[in-house]
């Protein structure tokens, strides 16, 4: 089994900066790619960012691209989202995912694991 505990979220103002965790336990040894996906209510969910675990491969959503910042701690089992100059559009439960043997990297469909979510709540 593999379980993914995200940590960071909040509410914070527009334009402000906040680092979400995603911590890994359990069977670390079948991660080939960690990322993160987003959830805002009446919206489908949306890629935001993902890396490979042991290469420094590296993709962002359109949305966020320049603004987050996605890194890892292979030691630690975490993978990290700061997310820098944060719009209200951000507002939306963040979730971590792991692959295994991705077909691509943005598809939620590619992702067998996955955490509980961490609401991010940007106001004006």
């Amino acid at each position: 089994q593999l379980q993914l505990v995200e940590s960071g979220g909040g509410l914070v103002q527009a334009g402000g900066s906040l680092r979400l965790s995603c911590v890994a336990s359990g069977r670390t040894s079948e991660i080939y790619r960690m990322g993160w996906f987003r959830h805002a209510p009446g919206k489908e969910r949306e890629f935001v960012a993902t890396l490979n675990w042991n290469r420094n491969s590296y993709y962002y959503g359109d949305p966020v691209k320049g603004r987050f910042n996605i890194s890892r701690d292979n030691a630690k089992n975490t993978v990290y989202l700061q997310m820098n100059d944060l719009k209200v559009a951000d507002t939306a439960v963040y979730v971590c995912a792991v692959a295994r043997l991705p077909r691509v990297f943005n598809s939620a469909a590619e992702y067998e694991y996955w955490g509980q979510g961490s609401h991010v709540t940007v106001s004006t």
